[in-house]
């Protein structure tokens, strides 16, 4: 492809499945996103002054690019079909099932795979006509798995980077994947490919040295290239953060302080609050949260006059049926547990059925006394960072999955294996009864491995290597 005619090209472009904003409802202005790509790459979009190449969240809504706070945004258009063929269908109900060790049954469909190929080029397409010559393209996630290589035989004088926010399962579970061979090798097409853990970066150099029998030692995957020759991709571990910082800066706000206090009120003032804020998915634990929740106030372990557990469940994917019915189990275990256990002036489960601005998020932080974060699978869990960067006061406890990515990084987190509910009620039990001399030593050393490996840090690293990867190109030339 000629760059010659392209006027407006930005040598920095991120491809995502949605771009950073979304419309208000009311006086339809374009406002940034609260989603935790968006928090991740902020900082990284006003220091590059790049392009993002991404949907705009509705079907059908055909948009000129524009520009928004610094960066130029080239809107996808998507039909009522690609919504549901491409990200219904194959990203969340084939590659996300599949990818969380299959927690629920993936299905595998052609049609569904055929869209996923088409939309994948679309975007491609528009991120090889806005970067510059020589410029870098950074591809995020699971959505986007065939982009990589798709660039690449547009534009191979860019440099490519692909971040995978998700697991990548173990092989014996990949290997279900009908389309295993296209998807590895649309990853390869990157020069560098990052992943939450080591564990998942390995899961892919198996995956590839099984299906495609390159050579792959240390990070290094060596991977052919078209007309003979070989180049080196780079696969490694580059655990995703948060931009710390903010979140400790909200949480000194005196206005949100005051709010915690008056979430505590608004409770009846219980000795302790527990916490879960997810998306409402699958793959979060919820249901195994509140089983042993339940359980304990059954056991008579814990009093509901005097411990509450709020659960903030965001809506997600609610036309896909699995997640559908998980509502329902939700709501249905919520009611159980509290027609059994409520009194007049204290419910036991005060469950919140949607998404909240990040102040209200930081206020629920401050309020509460123990987070439970009790992912079957998780990429990383950024929510685990927002609370402990939002605990000025070196108090409260982090009880965490070791099967989220951030258990890896915070290992002074009360660790839990989410299907032991026995073990998880008796951690429950020791983070509720801690003494404030151990939350402090624990707090401590936790917000300062977030603090230290923030979004900033990640996003260093990660260009650090694609800049790499380009001297390696360039000697090579």
């Amino acid at each position: 492809m000629s760059t010659d005619s392209l006027p407006d090209r930005a040598e920095f472009v991120v491809v995502a499945n949605r771009l950073p904003v979304d419309r208000a409802e009311g006086d339809g202005e374009w406002r940034r996103s609260p989603g935790g790509l968006v928090t991740a790459l902020e900082p990284v979009m006003k220091r590059a002054d790049g392009a993002w190449v991404g949907w705009a969240g509705k079907p059908d809504l055909e948009l000129e690019p524009f520009d928004f706070e610094g960066t130029h945004l080239v809107p996808i258009t998507l039909t009522a079909d690609d919504v549901e063929l491409y990200y219904e269908g194959f990203s969340n109900d084939t590659i996300w099932p599949l990818y969380h060790d299959v927690i629920a049954a993936p299905r595998y469909r052609r049609v569904w795979w055929e869209a996923y190929v088409s939309v994948n080029q679309r975007f491609a397409e528009a991120a090889a006509a806005v970067v510059a010559e020589g410029g870098t393209v950074w591809v995020q996630d699971y959505q986007l798995q065939l982009v990589p290589k798709m660039v690449r035989e547009l534009r191979p004088d860019v440099t490519i980077g692909y971040f995978h926010h998700i697991p990548f399962p173990a092989y014996g579970l990949y290997s279900q994947l009908p389309w295993r061979r296209q998807v590895l090798e649309g990853l390869l097409g990157a020069d560098v490919i990052g992943f939450q853990r080591v564990a998942d970066a390995g899961n892919f150099a198996r995956a590839v040295r099984r299906q495609l029998r390159y050579d792959t030692k240390a990070s290094g995957i060596t991977v052919p290239v078209p007309g003979g020759g070989t180049r080196t991709a780079l696969a490694k571990a580059f655990p995703i953060s948060i931009d710390a910082e903010s979140y400790a800066e909200i949480a000194r706000r005196p206005e949100v302080q005051a709010r915690a206090r008056e979430i505590r009120e608004g409770l009846g003032n219980p000795r302790k609050i527990l916490l879960g804020v997810d998306r409402l998915d699958y793959t979060k634990g919820i249901r195994h949260r509140m089983k042993a929740f339940g359980e304990l106030l059954e056991d008579g372990r814990l009093d509901v006059s005097d411990v509450t557990l709020v659960q903030v469940a965001s809506p997600s994917r609610e036309r896909v049926e699995a997640y559908a019915q998980l509502r329902d189990e939700i709501e249905l275990t919520v009611g159980r547990i509290n027609g059994t256990f409520d009194s007049v002036g204290h419910t036991a489960i005060r469950y919140l059925h949607h998404g909240y601005p990040r102040e209200e998020m930081v206020a629920l932080f401050l309020a509460a006394d123990v987070m439970l974060v009790t992912a079957l699978r998780d990429g990383m869990n950024l929510v685990a960072k927002e609370y402990l960067a939002a605990r000025l006061d070196n108090r409260g406890v982090l009880v965490l999955s070791e099967f989220a990515g951030a258990a890896d990084e915070l290992g002074s987190a009360l660790l839990i294996n989410p299907h032991d509910i026995g073990g998880l009620k008796d951690t429950i039990m020791r983070a509720i009864e801690m003494p404030g001399a151990e939350q402090g030593r624990r707090m401590r050393s936790l917000r300062r491995r977030v603090f230290e490996h923030d979004v900033d840090a990640w996003s260093r690293s990660f260009l650090a290597a694609l800049d790499q990867a380009r001297t390696r190109a360039e000697a090579t030339a």
